[in-house]
C-alpha cells in the first residue's frame, strides 16, 4: 500500500505484529510464540481429502500445508501443521495468519521481505527462516492469483 508521498506504508494488522515483537526479548519473545502456538485455527474438513501436493511447503523441516481462499474479495488461509511436533512454526502462522485473515489480497503482499527476520530476530531458530520466509512466498503468491482473478 503506497501513501499520497509515494511511500510504502504497512498495513496497520502488519504493523501492529512487527511492532509487538519489535518490543520483545527472547524470552517474552519465546513466550509468546507458545502462547500463540495453540492458537493455529483448525484445518476445515474440506480441506483433509485434497490432495496436498500443490498446498506443501517443501522448503519447511516439518510438514506444513497452506490452504487460501477468497471470499467477497477478502483472502482466507488456513495451514495444517502438527502444532506438538512444530509449535514455533504454527505460532509464526497463528500470528502471520491473524494479521492478513478477512483481508484484501493487497495485505498480504504488503508483508514486507524481511518480516521473517523482524518476528524471529534474536530468537536463534535461524535453521528455520528459510522455510518460514517460503511461507510468506506462499501466502504472497496466492494473493498475487487472487487479484489477477
Amino acid at each position: 500500500m503506497i501513501d499520497q508521498t509515494g511511500t510504502i506504508q504497512l498495513p496497520p494488522s502488519i504493523a501492529r505484529v512487527l511492532a509487538q515483537f519489535a518490543a520483545l526479548g527472547r524470552d517474552e519473545k519465546m513466550q509468546t510464540l507458545l502462547h500463540y502456538a495453540k492458537k493455529l485455527e483448525p484445518l476445515p474438513d474440506r480441506f483433509q481429502a485434497l490432495d496436498r501436493t500443490n498446498y506443501t511447503i517443501p522448503e519447511c523441516q516439518t510438514r506444513v500445508d497452506l490452504f487460501p481462499e477468497v471470499h467477497d474479495g477478502m483472502m482466507h488461509y488456513y495451514a495444517d501443521v502438527n502444532v506438538r511436533q512444530s509449535p514455533t512454526i504454527a505460532a509464526f502462522l497463528a500470528i502471520l495468519l491473524s494479521a492478513i485473515n478477512e483481508q484484501p489480497p493487497e495485505t498480504t503482499l504488503a508483508i514486507p521481505s524481511d518480516f521473517v527476520r523482524q518476528m524471529m530476530e534474536g530468537i536463534g531458530l535461524a535453521g528455520r527462516e528459510a522455510g518460514l520466509s517460503a511461507m510468506v512466498t506462499r501466502l504472497k503468491a496466492a494473493a498475487q492469483r487472487a487479484m489477477a482473478n
